[in-house]
């Protein structure tokens, strides 16, 4: 009899490896809650279900920009950023980061072989640092959810971060610092394969059928890829304003001063999610009493530290340039939730 069991255990067990381990908690989250507290369960679920829905049109937006990005070829004209004086090129590279469709993979490939050309590390790590904090389709998500003044304060954040990061490595280049950034034997590559591909874009992407194509899978793996992480950062938010009461939040992270900004950059670090989970669950800590200026900086800590933003940066580059990055994020962080916050009154 036990083995029978164990071994109905080890079936299951083997079946649920081969599911997404975030959609098994979207659906485990709401009959875990059926079962422990039925009597809060539905409230929890219906403001879960109100915040998504709310959000719905501002996904929409961000799937169909996605997509059309991916048609055009449009991410093959980012290369061009990093050609010229090095002033210049970090520049782009901090603007062009908040703009990128990248994921962190695409950055892997990409990265390696600007470095391995010669592309200056400043201007790198200014496309680096800006890159994770902000894209289009998160600016979508965030002014759905925290409103266009949020989103804006955090495109600008981002290219801030990135021009000082840019110039600060541009300095420490000239002291002998970081002349070997690359990690020993590591060229190109990475778990997207073959990096940007530099093809002339092509605007009017729905005159072929290949790139129609591309369109409509772009746009079908980023309503997949957005829905997973929105269901369970809204279903986050649900708990968190139903279950942990307004003034535990509020007596640590909420109210004026610097130490609640610090601490939302020490906290974001690393408990984030996504960039695109994140605004649903910053919105529910506001709701609870966390300060705009933590909030701030909470956010776009944790995009600087998120997995796939740092797993980016290590994969490639040498402890010091990884340590660098990391310093310079977080501190960006702080900065960006005290001026957001001096700002915003």
């Amino acid at each position: 009899m036990t083995d029978l069991v164990l071994k109905r255990a080890t079936d299951l067990w083997q079946i649920l490896r081969g599911f997404d381990r975030v959609w098994l908690l979207v659906l485990a989250i709401p009959m875990i809650l059926l079962v422990v507290a039925p009597q809060t369960a539905p409230d929890v679920l219906e403001t879960s279900v109100r915040a998504f829905a709310g959000t719905m049109p501002y996904m929409a937006i961000a799937i169909f920009l996605i997509g059309a990005l991916r048609a055009t070829g449009a991410e093959g004209v980012i290369a061009k950023a990093f050609e010229g004086q090095e002033t210049r090129m970090i520049f782009l590279g901090a603007l062009v980061g908040g703009l990128a469709p990248f994921c962190s993979c695409e950055v892997i490939p990409f990265i390696a072989a600007l470095l391995t050309a010669g592309v200056p590390l400043s201007a790198i790590m200014a496309f680096w640092l800006s890159s994770p904090v902000m894209d289009p389709p998160q600016f979508a998500i965030t002014a759905g959810t925290l409103g266009s003044e949020f989103a804006i304060g955090k495109t600008v954040a981002a290219v801030s971060i990135g021009l000082v990061g840019g110039f600060i490595i541009r300095f420490a280049l000239r002291t002998g610092a970081f002349a070997e950034p690359l990690k020993a034997g590591r060229k190109s590559g990475g778990c997207c394969g073959g990096g940007i591909k530099q093809e002339p874009p092509v605007w009017k992407f729905w005159t072929e059928s290949d790139r129609m194509a591309r369109f409509y899978a772009a746009m079908g793996e980023q309503a997949l890829f957005l829905g997973k992480w929105l269901s369970l950062a809204y279903l986050l938010e649900g708990m968190l304003i139903h279950y942990v009461p307004a003034e535990h939040i509020g007596a640590v992270v909420g109210g004026d001063g610097l130490w609640p900004i610090v601490l939302g950059a020490l906290v974001g670090a690393p408990a984030y999610l996504n960039g695109y989970a994140a605004p649903a669950l910053v919105a529910g800590l506001m709701e609870q009493g966390m300060s705009i200026g933590a909030a701030m900086s909470f956010i776009v800590a944790g995009a600087v530290s998120s997995i796939p933003a740092m797993a980016a940066v290590y994969a490639l580059v040498r402890l010091p340039v990884f340590a660098t990055y990391m310093i310079m994020g977080i501190s960006g962080a702080i900065a960006s939730g005290i001026v957001f916050a001096a700002v915003m009154g």
